[in-house]
C-alpha cells in the first residue's frame, strides 16, 4: 500500500536550492524514491519547467505517482539511472537544461521494511535488491561467491578489516547448507570476529558490501555521473547527495578531475577546457536539527558542479 511507504527525504532544501531551479527548464531526479525531492523541484520549475525522475523500485514509483499526480509536467521513468541517455533519447530530450539531482544509496523505505532484507536486525530472506524483478540477490552472493570473492567485497566495500575470517565462516556453514536469511548470515557474523567495543553492530560493514554488490552501485555512480556530463547544457547543475565513503570517494574525484584545467600530465598541456566547475569545493553536511529528527543523515554529503563549456 502507497501509504505505508516510509520516507524521509535527506537534506531536502539544500540539494534543490543547489539546483537553482527555473521556469521552463528540464530536470531530472535520478532517484525519485518517495518524492521529496522530486515534488520541491516541481513547485519550482511550475507550470512550464519539466523533470524527468527515474526509479527501479516498484513500491516508490506507486508512492511517488500518487503524491505528485497533480502536476502534469511530470515523467516518471522505471529505468535505473544508469540508462538515462536512452531512456532521454526516447522523450526526445537531448540535453538537460536545468540540473540533475542523484540521491544515492538505498532509501529509508528500502533498508527499513523487513522483507526487503536489508537490515541484519529483522528476520527476512536474503534478498537487498533495489529492482525486485532482478533475478540476482544477496542469496546468491552469500552462497554462491567463492571465498576469495567474498574477501574482495567485503574488503572493498564494506571496508571490512575481520573479511577473511568472515568468508571462511560462510564458506563452511553453506557446505552444511545455504544461509538463507539476514538473521543467519548477521548470527555468522558475530561468532566468527572478536568482539571488539564499537557503536558499530558487527555486521553493518558485511551488509553494506552485499547490498552494494547486488545492486552494483559503485560502477551505477560513476556511469551515471560520466553520461551526465555529455547530457548538460551549458550552466546546468549537478546536485549529489551521498552517503558513504566509497560514494564520495568517486563522486568527489570525478568532479576534481572534470574541473581540472590540465587532465592530460603532459608536458605542454593539449587538454580542451575543462567541462565543470565546483560549486563547493568542501562537502555541505546535514544540519544539526535535520540529524536530530533523522539520525542517518549525519552521513549524507553534497557535492554540487556547474556545467560551463559552451
Amino acid at each position: 500500500m502507497a501509504n505505508e511507504f516510509n520516507h524521509y527525504t535527506v537534506m531536502k532544501n539544500e540539494a534543490v536550492d543547489a539546483l537553482e531551479c527555473q521556469n521552463g527548464k528540464i530536470y531530472v531526479d535520478c532517484t525519485l524514491g518517495g518524492g521529496g525531492h522530486s515534488e520541491l523541484i516541481l513547485q519550482r520549475i511550475s507550470p512550464d519547467g519539466k523533470l524527468f525522475a527515474f526509479d527501479i523500485d516498484d513500491e516508490a514509483i506507486s508512492y511517488s505517482s500518487e503524491r505528485l499526480k497533480d502536476y502534469k509536467n511530470l515523467t516518471i521513468i522505471k529505468d535505473s539511472y544508469v540508462n538515462i541517455k536512452s531512456a532521454l533519447k526516447k522523450y526526445g530530450i537531448e540535453k538537460i537544461t536545468g540540473g540533475v539531482l542523484l540521491d544515492l544509496g538505498a532509501s529509508y523505505h528500502q533498508l527499513t521494511k523487513q522483507e526487503r532484507g536489508f537490515s541484519f536486525s529483522k528476520e527476512a530472506p536474503l534478498d537487498m535488491r533495489f529492482d525486485m524483478s532482478s533475478d540476482f540477490s544477496a542469496y546468491d552472493v552469500v552462497n554462491k561467491y567463492k571465498e576469495e570473492d567474498l574477501v574482495r567485497i567485503f574488503s572493498e566495500y564494506g571496508e571490512e578489516r575481520f573479511s577473511k575470517r568472515i568468508a571462511k565462516a560462510i564458506v563452511q556453514q553453506r557446505e552444511k547448507s545455504p544461509i538463507k536469511t539476514t538473521t543467519e548470515l548477521s548470527d555468522l557474523i558475530i561468532k566468527s570476529t572478536p568482539k571488539i567495543k564499537s557503536n558499530i553492530h558487527p555486521a553493518t560493514r558485511v551488509f553494506q558490501a552485499i547490498r552494494i554488490e547486488v545492486n552494483g552501485e559503485l560502477n551505477n555512480v560513476k556511469k551515471i555521473l560520466t553520461d551526465v556530463l555529455d547530457l548538460l547544457d551549458y550552466g546546468a547543475i549537478i546536485s549529489v547527495i551521498s552517503f558513504h565513503s566509497l560514494e564520495d570517494r568517486i563522486v568527489k574525484r570525478l568532479f576534481k578531475f572534470e574541473s581540472q584545467k590540465c587532465r592530460c600530465n603532459e608536458m605542454i598541456c593539449k587538454c580542451e577546457p575543462p567541462r565543470i566547475e565546483l560549486v563547493n569545493k568542501k562537502p555541505i553536511l546535514a544540519s544539526e536539527e535535520e540529524i536530530k529528527i533523522n539520525p542517518p543523515s549525519r552521513s549524507a554529503k553534497l557535492r554540487i558542479v556547474r556545467f560551463i563549456k559552451k
